[in-house]
């Protein structure tokens, strides 16, 4: 098994405070900035960065959809970092200062890919779809924090 990684990143023009408040508000921004790939959103615990669980199912192609259930730590200031319960896959949100009113929105998800010829499409395909839905997130992220 290899570990395959998908990054994607945008530059806002909003601050970085007002773009990771809106990331960390599962109860309310957060669910607004998924794309029809996510379905099923609920939070179970908590609601704002730290503490949080939440679910969703990711269809990441129209046959392979992901029961996601995420632990929320925020282990350094602009940082979430969301770990499935039910994968190995780790979601990392990083928010920085880029300038004047602007901020870079960075997301990284790592996981522990399949073997054999299987796990070769994998790393081949996966991180380009993955990426592609993360764009979508950050857009939307945009949207919302640039008014």
């Amino acid at each position: 098994m290899a570990q395959v990684e998908a990054t994607t990143e945008r530059i806002i023009a909003a601050d970085a405070e007002t773009v990771f408040d809106t990331l960390a508000d599962y109860s309310g921004a957060r669910a607004k900035l998924l794309p029809e790939h996510f379905s099923e959103y609920e939070v179970r615990e908590g609601g704002d960065g730290e503490g949080t669980l939440v679910h969703w199912k990711l269809q990441a192609t129209s046959k392979r959809v992901r029961d996601c259930l995420l632990e929320v730590t925020e282990p350094t200031d602009g940082q979430l970092v969301e770990k499935d319960r039910n994968s190995s896959m780790v979601t990392t949100w990083t928010v920085t200062p880029a300038g004047e009113g602007r901020s870079r929105a960075v997301v990284t998800s790592v996981w522990n890919g399949a073997g054999g010829i299987g796990g070769f499409f994998e790393r081949t395909f996966a991180p380009k779809g993955l990426a592609r839905i993360y764009d979508a997130v950050l857009e939307r992220l945009a949207a919302e924090t640039e008014k």
